[in-house]
Formats: C-alpha cells, sequence, structure tokens
C-alpha cells in the first residue's frame, strides 16, 4: 500500500499525460453505503437478498468509479462475481488488510489504468491501522485511487471516506485532515471526494470542503429541493425526509451535468442498502 503522503510526488507524470480538460469526456461517480452484512438483517434486509439489485445499480449507471461505504470483504467478492468489468482497491480498515469494514473503490478496468492508491486512517496517526482519534470509538478511513483514462490519458483521483456516526469533533478533523491532501493535489490534476460523510448540508463539516474549493454535485442541480427532503438514509423504509449525508464533491472547475439520488423502487427481494446510492456526470467547464 503506497503511502498517501506520497502522492504529491507522482504529480509530474500525472501532468504530463493530461490533455487539456476542454478535450476530456464525462467522468461518471457514484457513492454507494452498502450496508456492512449484518448476520441480524434477516429477510429482505439480508445481504443474500440484496447482492444482485445492488451490483446491478452499479452496473445499470455504468459507473466508471463506485466508492463504497461499509463494504466487508465477503460483500467485496460478492459483487466481483457479479461485475466482471470492475476491478478494486482498498483495505480493511480494522487491520489496513482485510478485517473490518472497506471503503473500497470500484473502477471499470477497460476505461480506466489505476496508477495509483492508498488508504490513510482519520486519526492522529493516519498511517497506522485500526487507529483512531477525535472521539470516534471504531477506526475510520479513506482510501484514495489515481486513474489515467485509457481513451485520452486524461489522469484524476478519487478519494472515498466514512465519518463518524456520533462524534462530530471527528467528522470536522476528518474533513481538515482530508481537505489538507486534497488541495495540493487539485492544483496539478482533478480531485474528486465521496462517501458517506454523516453530516448534513449545513454542517461544519461540509462547509470545510467547500470553502476548499469543492462542489457539492447533487444540490448544484437541484438548489431548490429543501435540506429536509434530500435523505440519502432511510433505514430500509424508503422515506425521503431527512439530511443528506452521502456526497459526491468536484473541483469548482468542473461541470455536472446530472445527478441523483437513486431512489431505486422495493423490488420483491427487497431495498438495496439502508442509503440510496447517489450519482453524478461530470465534466470539465470549456
Amino acid at each position: 500500500m503506497r503511502p498517501a503522503t506520497a502522492l504529491a510526488a507522482l504529480a509530474p507524470a500525472f501532468v504530463s499525460t493530461m490533455l487539456p480538460v476542454s478535450a476530456a469526456e464525462p467522468i461518471r461517480l457514484m457513492t454507494f453505503n452498502l450496508r456492512y452484512e449484518n448476520k441480524g438483517d434477516t429477510g429482505p434486509k439480508h445481504w443474500s437478498n440484496r447482492r444482485d439489485t445492488a451490483a446491478t445499480i452499479i452496473k445499470d449507471f455504468h459507473a466508471d468509479v463506485a466508492g463504497l461505504q461499509e463494504a466487508l470483504r465477503s460483500q467485496l467478492d460478492d459483487l466481483a462475481a457479479r461485475l466482471k468489468d470492475y476491478a478494486e482497491t482498498g483495505v480493511g480498515r480494522d487491520d489496513g488488510k482485510t478485517k473490518g469494514e472497506y471503503s473500497a473503490i470500484l473502477y471499470r478496468r477497460t476505461t480506466l489504468e489505476l496508477t495509483g492508491s492508498g488508504t490513510f486512517w482519520l486519526s492522529e496517526t493516519p498511517d497506522q491501522p485500526g487507529s483512531r482519534s477525535w472521539g470516534n470509538s471504531i477506526p475510520r478511513i479513506c482510501s484514495w485511487a489515481s486513474f489515467r483514462r485509457r481513451s485520452d490519458g486524461l489522469a484524476f483521483d478519487v478519494y472515498n471516506a466514512h465519518f463518524d456516526h456520533q462524534s462530530q469533533p471527528s467528522r470536522e478533523k476528518s474533513a481538515a485532515a482530508i481537505v489538507s491532501r486534497l488541495q495540493p493535489i487539485a492544483a496539478s490534476r482533478p480531485v474528486f471526494f465521496m462517501g458517506d460523510l454523516n453530516a448534513g448540508e449545513d454542517n461544519p463539516a461540509i462547509s470545510t470542503i467547500k470553502a476548499a474549493g469543492f462542489t457539492d454535485t447533487w444540490r448544484t442541480l437541484h438548489p431548490d429541493i429543501p435540506p429536509a427532503d434530500a435523505s440519502t438514509f432511510h433505514n430500509f423504509t424508503g422515506s425521503t425526509t431527512g439530511s443528506k449525508i452521502d456526497y459526491i464533491f468536484a473541483p469548482q472547475s468542473w461541470t455536472t451535468s446530472a445527478a441523483e439520488i437513486i431512489r431505486t423502487p422495493v423490488t420483491p427481494s427487497g431495498w438495496p442498502s439502508d442509503h440510496y446510492p447517489v450519482t453524478a456526470i461530470v465534466s470539465p467547464k470549456p
């Protein structure tokens, strides 16, 4: 696993392969909290009854990159068996290998080449697997990937995180830690940040990300929908009421042509997750 702090050193190689941004095609992005495979989930909530629908959502959107949260190794293996066009990068948050939840990144292997990847812990010791600080009782991580698009050489990065659900200091410090890594990279190539941030749109953690020059892609196209009607967490109920806590952020120099909270109707096998997936199609401004 290459340390995330080494990423900035890669900038010259990436810049040399980039076409002018005006020549780049759109990128299709998705963030999707899968709901971990909990043995207490029975009936339609059980992962065995959700995995086909979850895979179909990713496939039908034709995602170039999908950031997943709460994914256990067994769930990622199930998706890999159903999504042959995709490869994966990421590690388990408990040991930096396979134990615990991943903030995994899936990418379309036929269109994208993985040129770098890593994971850091949202703590005072980001390179120490399993570490936690700032009031969160469980480890929290951010995984990242660097890509080169095969069709035109466009280089870009994706960061995917899962913020703590209880500690507001942890959410704020996590946002600041990630922004400190994104900003130097964003000076040389596009960087997209996504994840389940467990924070509503008015949360200071979200404000920190926006102030750093990143745009909430969904809100850009849906400015008039009240925050209370933008829920991305529904707890297997299909509710649309509540805060939006799942995000895809893009550089302000990029345009969002489409963005959706996928509120897929319940199927005979049930909802694919207790979260709605969020998608965005982005391209550089002319």
